[in-house]
């Protein structure tokens, strides 16, 4: 090989590169990412609360992100024997497949939950919808 076609063959394949770059930032602009975070707090009245109204019972703080088929759910719930298995499971019978998951505990009385997980293929629902579900579910057993 001499100087030329070596550069010739360098030039063609900086090209290709950067057609490369060109392909890659696109399909990171049709990435969609769908989020949802739903924060309400209610206040629930306790048995012993009957005529000051309202006690500071509330319900969790729940995030969830979703990019094609991966979603990421963040949960900041009260510490309660048991809710890291109930909410493990309730994942999975959204049809989600747990790939990792962390807890944290924040003070004495909370803990930080976030699971990173894949849809499997029978999942339709969106974000929000997933967020209310597992709402509903913390309700149940909480």
């Amino acid at each position: 090989m001499d100087k030329a076609s070596v550069l010739g063959d360098a030039i063609k394949y900086v090209k290709h590169l950067q057609e490369k770059i060109k392909q890659l930032e696109e399909q990171t602009k049709k990435r969609t990412v769908e989020s949802v975070v739903l924060v309400k707090r209610y206040h629930l009245p306790a048995a012993d609360d009957d005529d000051k109204g309202c006690s500071d019972s509330t319900l969790p703080e729940i995030e969830a992100r979703a990019s094609e088929r991966d979603v990421m759910i963040r949960i900041h719930c009260e510490k309660q024997p048991g809710v890291l298995a109930k909410v493990l499971s309730e994942v999975e019978s959204l049809r989600l497949s747990i790939v990792n998951s962390s807890v944290l505990p924040f003070g004495n009385s909370t803990l930080d939950i976030t699971i990173v997980a894949q849809m499997d293929g029978e999942f339709s629902m969106k974000v929000i919808e997933l967020v209310k579900n597992l709402r509903l579910a913390f309700l149940k057993f909480m």
